[in-house]
Parts: C-alpha cells; sequence; structure tokens
C-alpha cells in the first residue's frame, strides 16, 4: 500500500501510522445529535454494499465516532480531523459539514466497493491506520452541469451531486436555459417547457458557423424539470452539503424562450428551438415587457433556490440585433449610454437590483464586466483569468473557471480519433487538478 493514500483532493495534513481498522458486523457506530445524519450516510453505504449494519453500542471494542469539537476553530466549518487506530475511527470538527467532509475522506480510504448498490461478498472492509487534518482553501468549490443543450434525466443529477460531495465541492451550478432548451418549469409561462423545451432535431459534430452542409441526427430532443422535481434536487444536495445554484440565462442564449414568446425579441418574427452550437444573435429586447417576463420567472426561480446566489450568464451575447432595433437604440438615447455593452450593462443592473432587493446576489460571467460592473455582482471568469483579476481589483467576489484549465468536455487526450466528440481541445485532467486560481 502507498504511504499516502488516493484521496481527492489531497488532504492539508496527513500522516500514515501503521496498522489498519476493520469493519465488521461487531462495529459501532456513535454519533453526537448533530451528526446523526451525517453518521447515517456511513450506515446505509455499508449496509448496502457490506450487508451488515453497524451496531449502537457505546461499549463496542470496535467503533466509529463522529464528534461535534468547538474548540476546532483553525479548520473553520467545513475543515476537520480524522483519526483511524486499529480499534477506533474518530471523526472531529466544529461543525456538521467538516464531519461530512471527514466522512468522504473515510468513504475515499475504504475499498472501491463501498460505492456498490448492491451485497459484495468476500471484501476485506479495512481502511489505513493515519491521521488526517484538512480543510479547503476556497469557500466556492463547484461545478457546472449543462441540462440546457443536452436534457439529464433526474437520477443521473442525484449521481452528479453525490460526486461533488465525494470531492467536497459545495456548489452545483445548474445551467437551466439555454438556445437550445429551457429546462425549469415556471407556471406563469407554461409555453417556455411547452415549447421552448424540445427541439426537433440535433446537429451532428462541430458547428463552425456555417449552416450550409450541416448534418443532423434527425431526433426530437427535450426535456425539463417540474417544480416539484427542482425542490428534490435542491433537498437532495442541501442534505450532502452542496448548495445549488441556478443559470438562467440573459440577455443572450436566449432563443429557446423567444420560440415560446416571440414578442420577447427584437425582430418580432418567430424562431425555433436551436438545433445548432454556437453564438446565437437572437437575444431578449429590452422592453418594459421583457423585464417583467424576466422577474416573473425570477420569483419562481427564488422560490424553489433558497441559498443566495443566482447565475444571469451574461455571456456571449451579440449586439446586431440591439443595434438595428429602433427600439434598443430608444432606449440608450433615453438613458444617454454611448453603445451596446453600456446597455448590456444597464440590464445587468436592472436585474441586480432586483435580486439584491430580494436578499440575493447575481452572479455571472466575465462578459458582465464590459460596460461597467453591477454593484454587488460576482463575477465567473471562463475566458481566461484577466476577467476575473479586473474584478476581483475591483472589489468583487470572484470564481475562477478559465476553459483552457477547468472545462472538462474538452479531450482527454491528444488522439482525438479515439475519443468520443468534444468541443475543444487537449484537456488532461492532471492539468485541471494542478490548476492553481492564484
Amino acid at each position: 500500500m502507498s504511504m499516502y493514500p488516493p484521496i481527492l483532493p489531497r488532504p492539508l495534513y496527513l500522516t500514515p501510522r501503521e496498522g489498519q481498522f476493520t469493519f465488521t458486523a461487531q462495529t459501532a457506530l456513535l454519533a453526537d445529535e448533530a451528526a446523526e445524519g451525517v453518521a447515517a450516510f456511513l450506515r446505509d453505504d455499508l449496509a448496502r454494499a457490506a450487508g451488515f449494519l453497524l451496531l449502537q453500542e457505546p461499549s463496542a471494542a470496535s467503533r466509529v465516532e463522529f464528534r461535534l469539537d468547538e474548540s476546532l476553530v483553525r479548520p473553520g466549518e467545513e475543515g476537520y480531523r480524522l483519526e483511524v487506530s486499529p480499534q477506533r475511527i474518530l471523526a472531529r470538527a466544529a461543525a456538521p459539514r467538516g464531519l461530512f467532509y471527514a466522512l468522504q475522506t473515510l468513504r475515499q480510504l475504504l475499498p472501491i466497493e463501498i460505492f456498490s448498490r448492491t451485497p459484495q461478498p468476500g471484501v476485506d472492509w479495512s481502511v489505513p491506520c493515519v491521521e488526517i487534518e484538512d480543510r479547503p482553501r476556497f469557500s466556492w468549490r463547484g461545478a457546472m452541469l449543462d441540462v440546457g443543450r443536452h436534457f439529464m434525466p433526474l437520477e443521473f443529477l442525484f449521481q452528479f451531486i453525490d460526486l461533488l460531495a465525494l470531492h467536497k465541492m459545495n456548489r452545483f451550478h445548474w445551467h437551466l436555459t439555454e438556445d437550445q432548451g429551457w429546462r425549469i418549469e415556471i407556471k406563469k409561462y407554461p409555453r417556455l417547457t411547452e415549447v421552448g423545451a424540445w427541439r426537433k432535431q440535433t446537429m451532428v459534430g462541430h458547428f463552425d458557423g456555417r449552416l450550409e452542409g450541416l448534418t443532423f441526427d434527425g431526433t426530437p430532443h427535450g426535456g425539463f424539470y417540474t417544480q416539484e422535481e427542482v425542490r428534490r434536487v435542491v433537498e437532495y444536495a442541501r442534505a450532502r452539503f452542496v448548495q445549488v445554484v441556478p443559470e438562467i440565462e440573459m440577455p443572450g442564449h436566449s432563443q429557446a424562450a423567444i420560440a415560446a414568446y416571440p414578442h420577447l425579441g427584437n425582430t418580432g418574427q418567430p424562431v425555433e428551438v436551436s438545433q445548432v452550437w454556437g453564438i446565437h444573435e437572437h437575444v431578449f429586447n429590452v422592453e418594459e415587457g421583457t423585464f417583467q417576463f424576466l422577474t416573473d420567472v425570477l420569483e419562481e426561480v427564488l422560490d424553489l433556490f433558497p441559498d443566495s446566489f443566482i447565475h444571469i450568464g451574461g455571456d456571449e451575447c451579440p449586439k446586431k440585433e440591439w443595434r438595428e432595433s429602433p427600439s434598443a437604440q430608444a432606449r440608450m438615447r433615453e438613458l444617454g449610454l454611448k453603445d451596446e455593452d453600456e446597455l448590456q450593462s444597464w440590464f445587468i443592473r436592472r436585474i441586480d437590483r432586483f435580486l439584491t432587493e430580494r436578499g440575493r446576489r447575481l452572479i455571472g460571467w466575465d462578459e458582465i464586466l464590459e460596460g461597467g460592473l453591477a454593484e454587488n455582482a460576482a463575477v465567473m471568469s471562463w475566458r481566461g483569468e484577466e476577467g476575473g483579476i479586473a474584478a476581483a481589483n475591483a472589489g468583487h467576489d470572484v470564481v475562477m473557471a478559465p476553459s483552457p484549465f477547468t472545462y472538462l468536455d474538452y479531450y482527454q487526450s491528444e488522439d482525438r480519433d479515439k475519443e468520443p466528440l468534444a468541443i475543444g481541445g487537449y484537456l488532461p485532467l492532471e492539468k485541471v487538478y494542478l490548476y492553481d486560481p492564484l
């Protein structure tokens, strides 16, 4: 066995010790009252994969303990200490979320069969003796799932959240709307899912900006999540100390919404839910009716997602339609704006005020910097690090997500012919793991 067990991410401090702890049907599971929910995950894992229930016997010779210890100030609420000896496993933390991360480390120390959904006979349920102290370096640790372009079933979302939790991530960025599909039920606007959630077919291969010569799969694609299903996802994530950050794209990446309600666009002409990838010219107009629509949508979104951040996209918003729109140009003159970048900034600021008044915070892609940043906004920097640095220097919170280091839809080897279709260049997981945003 390696001196350093394979734990991802690697703990801050890890000291291997001699021996191992073995789980058996005689092992007890003990927890403080506030930690019982965390301990239940371990009990259920072993019941499912090992086929035995841990005891609740304080005098047992072999035991696992989850204890809250308010004296552990240095690791913070998400930090923990884990001590494994031959007869005892002791997890300590100042708060339940810290104990949950201690549990994730313990699960990674166990044999891989711990993740099985059915009993696995003949497994030695042992973990190496070790002392670990760990705490996160960053307060926001998350991953985005794009269900706008490709709808994902509910069970997949639960599995995705499980993987986030296993790797001690605490944000599920849920990309719910796109040019190619609207995925969340909004009761006031049923056509968003009746029309906007479905496209006739999907292009095959990469999009180079030209519509001529494209190949399509001929298969309708779509789906959406009811509000009850959204609540289930949020609750499932919350039980695993993961906050769900919904993304409702605006003013660009909005063709599916405009297909459902053409008056939200700039041309007034009907459009279809997009069947191709790439950047689309159809964007929301800047009429009062459109802001009423957006705030109505956000009111329902806020009711479903209790945590503070709401992602509004803001990326890849072509200004062609605004330049050609008499209404948009009139709005710019009315507001004294010099160009369409400032019009987008005004658009984002207006949504920011709406969210701030309701005790929430806006976060958007780094394009929201163009034309001036809303006062309370946070920035997610995807086009590189420059936007994030500029926002941080201006006093804004920043999440670094530069595509050359963090986009998992890139190729994993340099031999592309042997891999599934990917959107970008070569990005091995080692480069992702070693990325340091500071």
